[in-house]
């Protein structure tokens, strides 16, 4: 095997987020190892199909915030996770279809499906690259990035439901600010993460037995850490709230904060 055949080999007997994700909402583009994880998952937290569903209900608002209200035409979805309904670039485009938009996934898998799934409208353009959040400066550096966006113009950087898979306290402040320094005045940081906030004692407890023990690749951090990722950002109002209140809408599910356990936020880069 070269490298780049290791590079894309997919492992289908481990575990990974977006096939995880995706087992959540109802897809099929996952394997045993992601639906075993996500079953334990879910037998110790059974609201957690509850939290994918509104964390992708509070993907596809902020996007159309961001091309509707902000004026934004790039977008850096980093974290995208398996194609389903109401992709960044189809909600973006839906507005403004010259919107630009850069999906980046560590999963092989991902990619696969992304390239022959995510098309773009005819005045847009999509692209994708293969590479890791842990590794911003390999982003960053990718020239798919600077040939689809450009960085002189302001830029949606989207981190949905990935931030959390960044083990260790404060140590996802760094790699956003990374991002953020390559971005210029008037760029958007659209976050959401996951939290153990509105859990009881309980579930506290074994939540962080199951981290310690490896059983879980979810790094859940509270209110202020998360609060603290926009520092330095402008928060659009009502600033870092539960997935389901960032601008609901009719139609959304009405889920309780207890059943999501996702912090979302959106900023502007001043």
């Amino acid at each position: 095997m070269d490298a780049e055949q290791s590079r894309t080999a997919i492992d289908s007997t481990v575990a990974h987020p977006a096939r995880r994700y995706n087992y959540w909402l109802g897809g099929k583009d996952n394997f045993a190892a992601d639906r075993a994880s996500g079953d334990e998952l879910e037998a110790a937290f059974p609201n957690v199909r509850k939290g994918a569903i509104a964390n992708r209900a509070m993907l596809r608002r902020a996007t159309r915030y961001l091309a509707a209200e902000a004026g934004i035409r790039q977008f850096l979805d980093i974290g995208t996770g398996l194609p389903t309904a109401d992709n960044t670039h189809e909600v973006a485009q839906s507005v403004a279809p010259e919107s630009r938009i850069v999906y980046v996934d560590n999963d092989p898998l991902v990619m696969v499906h992304a390239r022959a799934l995510l098309t773009t409208s005819p005045e847009g353009g999509t692209a994708y690259i293969e590479a890791d959040l842990k590794d911003p400066d390999t982003i960053l550096a990718d020239p798919t990035l600077r040939e689809t966006l450009d960085l002189g113009r302001p830029v949606g950087l989207m981190l949905i439901a990935v931030l959390h898979f960044i083990q260790g306290h404060g140590s996802a402040k760094p790699i956003v600010q990374r991002l953020l320094d390559a971005l210029p005045s008037g760029s958007y940081l659209v976050a959401t993460h996951a939290t153990s906030d509105f859990g009881t004692p309980e579930q506290q407890a074994l939540y962080q037995q199951m981290m310690e023990q490896g059983r879980s690749d979810v790094w859940t951090r509270g209110h202020a850490e998360i609060t603290d990722l926009f520092e330095g950002l402008e928060l659009i109002d009502p600033g870092v709230v539960p997935a389901s209140k960032w601008h609901p809408t009719p139609g959304d599910p009405a889920f309780a904060d207890n059943e999501v356990n996702v912090w979302a936020g959106v900023a502007r880069k001043p």
